[in-house]
């Protein structure tokens, strides 16, 4: 009877830890969980499958825990004497020392393998959209530097397309995060932040910033469309028919602190982005490149010893 019933406890416990996991798709609510392109589904993956390599630790230890307190938990009638015996066993430090060890091994091994394929294209056999984004207080601006047309707190962009956003600041460090499509990415003064992402189908995905950046943080969202590649053209067209160009003077107004809404440009001037890199301390040699992991290592090479040399 007794064994019954701390084998349902069991149970109980180890369906109460498997639960999230099992639920996780179960709900579009949990962005972070509702994967919708090759890039987020990547770290998905790599999500479940650390839980489950967490489990496999935490679920024996808490069964373990449940069974030896009913085992052999003090009982008012028990007459036994208090008399440990202090010793160890070399199998068993082997076992709970060794499984652990094992388990961050493959970890990490797998996590290192998902971050490096991570710096490189969703798909390599198609052009890819370049889109340069500037966080500033307390507003995203869009650059389409192959389009030559810019927005403000909403980005379009073609489905099943890698594109690449090419990330700095013009103000306080931000972070850069659409989770459906990806994980998110600082965006910091001086440097230029490559991150690839890739919309599997047509949809409206939400982003925002998610560092702390003073009054107005709480109002840095925007929204990611995706749609196809013909309906993207044709936003292009009519974003060059309808919007004003966007001037210096009109760049130097959406820098000053304070809100913004949903704003079209027809044109950007050239280098904007190179400059606003430039300006706080750092060096933008790919413009209107595509950025690639050696690329972006130089980056940060050359802005790390431009630091360097102002502290000297």
């Amino acid at each position: 009877m007794k064994k019954q019933k701390l084998l349902h406890i069991g149970k109980v416990m180890m369906m109460a830890a498997l639960a999230p996991v099992l639920l996780a798709g179960c709900d579009s609510r949990y962005l972070i969980l509702n994967p919708q392109g090759p890039v987020a589904q990547k770290e998905y993956n790599l999500i479940i499958f650390s839980i489950v390599l967490c489990a496999i630790v935490v679920i024996p230890v808490l069964g373990l825990l449940v069974y030896i307190v009913f085992r052999y938990r003090d009982k008012p009638e028990n007459k036994a004497p208090y008399a440990p015996e202090w010793d160890d066993s070399k199998t068993l430090e082997i076992v709970w020392w060794g499984i652990p060890i094992v388990i961050i091994g493959i970890l990490g091994f797998f996590t290192a393998k998902t971050t490096y394929n991570l710096v490189e294209p969703p798909k390599k056999d198609i052009e890819p959209l370049t889109i340069e984004v500037t966080s500033l207080d307390w507003k995203w601006l869009f650059q389409y530097p192959d389009q030559n047309i810019a927005t403000v707190n909403y980005v379009e962009i073609p489905e099943d397309v890698p594109v690449q956003f090419v990330l700095t600041s013009d103000a306080p460090m931000n972070s850069f995060w659409v989770p459906e499509l990806g994980g998110q990415l600082y965006s910091m003064p001086g440097m230029a932040m490559g991150l690839w992402l890739q919309a599997d189908h047509s949809g409206e995905f939400f982003g925002s910033g998610a560092n702390f950046t003073g009054d107005g943080f709480a109002h840095m969202t925007f929204k990611v469309t995706s749609k196809p590649q013909s309906e993207f053209d044709q936003w292009v067209k009519q974003v060059k028919q309808t919007a004003p160009a966007l001037t210096k003077a009109d760049y130097d107004k959406l820098a000053e602190q304070g809100l913004s809404k949903e704003k079209s440009y027809s044109a950007i001037p050239e280098g904007l982005f190179k400059e606003i890199v430039d300006k706080n301390g750092g060096q933008y040699y790919k413009q209107h490149h595509h950025m690639n992991s050696e690329d972006i290592a130089e980056m940060r090479m050359n802005v790390g010893h431009q630091a360097h040399e102002h502290h000297e």
